[in-house]
This record gives C-alpha cells, sequence and structure tokens, in this order.
C-alpha cells in the first residue's frame, strides 16, 4: 500500500514509563523493564500462554487505513525454535495475526511472508483496513518499507494491537527492545 500522507495519532518511546491505555496479558513482574525503550524477555510459550504481552486498543479500522509500527532489537541471536518477537493482532481477546521477527530451522524470518531478515533490527509496520492486512518490514540501515505478505482480517470488533514475544529458550536470557512504538492513519 503506497499512501500520500501519514498522521500520526499515537506514540510512544516508552521512556520513563508506559502510556495508561496500555495492559499487560499475562505480567511476569521483573520479566520487563523500560531501558532504552521497552525490554521484554523472551519465555518458552505459545500465542496462548504469552507472557508479558502489552495490548492496546487498536484503531478502528472501520475508519480508513491504519499503520502500527515498532522497532524490534535482539540484544541475543535467538535460538530456540520459532523464538520470535513483534506485533499480534488480537479480536475479542484473541490473537487473530501476527507479523513478527522468528527464528526458524536456524535462519530469522519475517513472519508471515518468510522473508530473510539478517539483521539484528527491524521496524515492522502493519497496515490495516477493515477486512485485510499487509504485513511491511524495514531492515536496520534501510529507508524503504518491503511487503512480506498480505492477507484478509475479520470485520472489526473488541480489536486490539500487541507487542510480545515468545517460544523463548528454558535455560538462557534472552531480552528483546521495542523501540518507537506508533499509530498512523494512512490517507
Amino acid at each position: 500500500m503506497t499512501t500520500a500522507h501519514e498522521e500520526l495519532v499515537f506514540a510512544d518511546a516508552f521512556d520513563g514509563a508506559l502510556d495508561p491505555e496500555w495492559t499487560w496479558l499475562r505480567e511476569h513482574p521483573g520479566f520487563w523493564r523500560l531501558q532504552d525503550g521497552l525490554e521484554i524477555r523472551v519465555e518458552p510459550g505459545v500465542a496462548p500462554t504469552v507472557q508479558n504481552a502489552l495490548l492496546r486498543p487498536a484503531p478502528d479500522r472501520s475508519a480508513g487505513t491504519w499503520a502500527i509500527e515498532v522497532t524490534v532489537y535482539n540484544h541475543t541471536h535467538p535460538i530456540q525454535q520459532y523464538e520470535q518477537a513483534g506485533i499480534t493482532w488480537y479480536q475479542n481477546g484473541e490473537p487473530v495475526f501476527k507479523q513478527v521477527k522468528e527464528l526458524i530451522d536456524g535462519d530469522l524470518y519475517i513472519i508471515p511472508g518468510r522473508k530473510p531478515m539478517p539483521t539484528q533490527s527491524v521496524r515492522l509496520r502493519l497496515v490495516v483496513t477493515a477486512d485485510s492486512w499487509e504485513a511491511q518490514y524495514r531492515p536496520e540501515d534501510e529507508d524503504q518499507f518491503h511487503t512480506a505478505d498480505r492477507g484478509e482480517l475479520p470485520p472489526p470488533g473488541d480489536d486490539q494491537v500487541s507487542i510480545q514475544c515468545y517460544n523463548g529458550p528454558e535455560n538462557a536470557e534472552h531480552w528483546i527492545r521495542f523501540q518507537d512504538f506508533q499509530i498512523k492513519r494512512l490517507c
């Protein structure tokens, strides 16, 4: 999706305190911190058991096209199959879609689309409309977003957007840094 104009409607640099509209899903105190952004320890588990998923109300998809962006930085190279971090879209309290940087068979990819992602950090951009999503990404040191994949979303409902990580190793301490979370209206 190419747009002529972007209007920033929300931004959080995670530089002191969390915005009051953020809520934790299965908060695990001591396994997240505000330090040069929001850092979350990658714990074992999958979507239904994820720890420290940070959620907020999503924009009303029936009212236009929106972009949700965040930079994801791996402090440690992932080692656990399917270890991942990124954006998850929730509807009625259930995860329905994710855009993540994920380790699969020893290599890092942007999922969906399975696009190779060898850099330590990446800017994720999820563009949503009333009935669709487009997963975009921009590796560190690049200026342009690339499209990883596109698909359909169920009709708007009680939508939330989350930043989260999961499938972490049992016996290693891996942290993900999330920076510069933004929601933009695309015109």
